[in-house]
């Protein structure tokens, strides 16, 4: 599908970086993001962590104890990116790694006892930072700016053929 350029003297149009007029809602979806990002660092550096690492512990929370070769394609990362953070994160005692019992060449990542309180502070991080993105809407947006995330998703993963952690 082809994106209609707006008409000049639009101001959604004119707002626009002018490669960008051919796709102002692909503009905003990237803005958005990256504001989100930033805002959503800004909660976690108040955590110690440092963006990304959030949703490793997420998955290792989720997923139990995890080759890091599956961790690194559960969170579709470069390896040497995964690799510094999970050092970041040892050292900071939440997650352990250790020699897999049935493949001596393979590592188990694991989040640690001590992770348990990281949860509880990442899980009201992410609820401030809800709560901070949706200022603006009420209830029924809301869930109709979820709804239509969604299917954005769905088409996104659908062109891509890869949404390793994802029910696409």
């Amino acid at each position: 599908m082809t994106a209609v350029p707006q008409a000049q003297g639009d101001p959604v149009c004119d707002a626009l970086p002018r490669a960008a007029r051919g796709g102002p809602v692909s503009h905003a979806l990237s803005r958005v993001a990256r504001l989100h990002r930033i805002a959503a660092g800004k909660l976690l550096k108040d955590l110690g962590l440092y963006p990304g690492q959030e949703f490793l512990m997420m998955q290792l929370w989720g997923a139990g104890p995890v080759r890091q070769s599956e961790l690194i394609k559960a969170v579709d990362l470069d390896p040497s990116t995964v690799t510094k953070m999970l050092q970041r994160l040892e050292q900071t005692g939440h997650v352990r790694r250790r020699p897999d019992p049935d493949d001596r060449r393979a590592v188990v990542v694991e989040a640690t006892e001590r992770s348990c309180a990281l949860l509880a502070d990442m899980s009201a991080a992410w609820t401030e930072l809800e709560r901070h993105t949706l200022a603006g809407l009420d209830e029924d947006e809301r869930r109709e700016l979820a709804r239509l995330l969604g299917k954005v998703e769905e088409s996104l993963c659908t062109q891509t053929a890869g949404c390793p952690d994802l029910k696409c």
